[in-house]
C-alpha cells in the first residue's frame, strides 16, 4: 500500500500535460459557452432561450475549472494566448486572477488546518471556540457558512468577496478586481438597455447565478462533509489533508463533464498539477485513491454537508447544532441558532 510521499510520487506520471488535449478542451468549452450565450439572445423560442441560459451557467462552471487548472500551471503553462484568454475569463466571471491565485494557493498549502483554513476557504472553528464567541462573532461565522450565502454566491462570494473586498483592501495589488466590477457593470447595463429585463435575466443573471452558486457549493462540500478531518499544527500532513479532508464527489457523466472532474477533489489536492482530464485515470490506476471519502449531489448528501457547523475535537468530527445542544448547556448556544439546524 502506498502512503505519504510514495503516494504523491505515484501521481507524478499523471501530471504530464497533453497540450493538444488542453487546447481541445479549452476551445470546445469556450465555443459552446459562446454559442449558449448567443442562444439566450437569438434563439427563436423563449423555451430555447431558457435552456440556453441554464446551459450557459453549467458551461461557466466547466470553463472555470479550466481556468482553475491554468492557474495551478497544470495546463497551458507559459502560453501567452492562453494567458490572455484565462485573464479575460477570470475578470469576466468575477474571479480576478490576482486574488484568486493568492487565496487558492494558500488554501492548497493549508487545507484542513484549523488555525488557517479560512483563508481561501470557508471558516472552521472548534465547538469550544464557537461557544466562547460573542453573539456578533457567532452571527458573522454562521452567515458566512449559511446555505443562502452559498446559494447567492454570485453576490456574497464573488461580487463582494472576490472583487469589492480585495480591491478595497489593496487597490494597487488588485486592480483587476476593479476591472472585473466595471466590466460586469457594463455588461449588466448594456444587456438591460439593449435586450430588456428578460434578455438581461437570461443572458447575464441566470448564467452567473447558476455558475457561482454551483461553484460555491462545490467548494464548500469538497471540504465540509461527514467524515472530514481537521487538525491543528500537530499531526498535519499534506497527503493526509488531501485524502482525509477532501472529498470524492460522485456525479453522473453529464455533471462530471460540466464540473470538469473537480469531483475528484482528493486527487487534485494530492497533486494539483494533474490536468482535470487525467484525474479519472489516476483514480482508476491507483488503488489507494479509490478509498476516498465520498459525497454526491443528491439532496440527502447536500443537506448532510450544509448542516455541519463546527469541529468537535472530542469526537473528531464536524457537527451541527443538534449534536452541540446534546453535549453543551443550552444557555451557551444562542437561541436563534437552535431554532433552525439550517443556520
Amino acid at each position: 500500500m502506498l502512503n505519504g510521499k510514495e503516494l504523491i510520487l505515484a501521481t507524478k506520471k499523471y501530471a504530464k500535460e497533453c497540450p493538444r488535449s488542453s487546447w481541445g478542451h479549452t476551445l470546445v468549452t469556450l465555443s459552446l459557452l459562446l454559442i449558449a450565450l448567443s442562444g439566450t439572445v437569438f434563439a427563436p423560442l423563449l423555451a430555447l432561450r431558457i435552456v440556453s441560459s441554464i446551459l450557459s451557467g453549467l458551461l461557466v462552471i466547466r470553463f472555470f475549472i479550466i481556468f482553475h487548472d491554468f492557474q495551478h500551471h497544470a495546463i497551458l503553462r507559459n502560453n501567452k494566448a492562453a494567458d490572455v484568454i484565462m485573464t479575460v475569463f477570470g475578470i469576466y466571471i468575477l474571479t480576478p486572477p490576482s486574488i484568486w491565485k493568492r487565496s487558492h494557493d494558500h488554501h492548497h498549502q493549508h487545507n484542513s488546518k484549523l488555525f488557517s483554513a479560512d483563508i481561501g476557504s470557508f471558516p472552521i472553528v472548534t465547538k469550544s471556540r464557537f461557544l466562547s464567541m460573542t453573539s456578533r462573532e457567532r452571527l458573522g461565522y454562521l452567515v458566512i457558512r449559511h446555505p443562502l450565502t452559498i446559494l447567492f454566491g454570485y453576490f456574497s462570494m464573488f461580487i463582494w468577496g472576490m472583487c469589492m473586498r480585495s480591491f478595497l483592501c489593496n487597490p494597487k495589488k488588485h486592480a483587476d478586481s476593479l476591472a472585473a466590477l466595471l466590466l460586469h457593470a457594463g455588461i449588466t447595463v448594456c444587456a438591460w438597455y439593449f435586450l430588456g429585463p428578460v434578455g438581461w435575466l437570461l443572458s447575464v443573471f441566470i448564467p452567473f447565478f447558476i455558475g457561482h452558486a454551483m461553484g460555491a457549493y462545490l467548494f464548500y462540500a469538497q471540504h465540509n462533509f461527514p467524515g472530514v478531518v481537521f487538525k491543528d499544527r500537530c499531526g498535519w500532513t499534506y497527503e493526509g489533508a488531501a485524502l482525509e479532508s477532501s472529498s470524492y464527489m460522485k456525479m453522473n457523466p453529464f455533471m462530471q463533464w460540466c464540473t470538469g472532474n473537480i469531483g475528484y477533489h482528493h486527487i487534485h489536492h494530492l497533486n494539483c498539477r494533474i490536468p482535470f482530464y487525467a484525474l479519472p485515470r489516476a483514480m482508476r490506476e491507483i488503488p489507494e485513491l479509490q478509498q476516498a471519502k465520498t459525497t454526491s449531489l443528491k439532496w440527502k448528501d447536500i443537506w448532510g454537508c450544509l448542516r455541519l457547523k463546527v469541529w468537535d475535537p472530542e469526537t473528531q468530527q464536524m457537527i451541527g447544532f443538534r449534536e452541540m445542544a446534546q453535549s453543551s448547556p443550552i444557555s451557551l448556544i444562542s437561541s436563534s441558532a437552535l431554532r433552525s439546524d439550517a443556520l
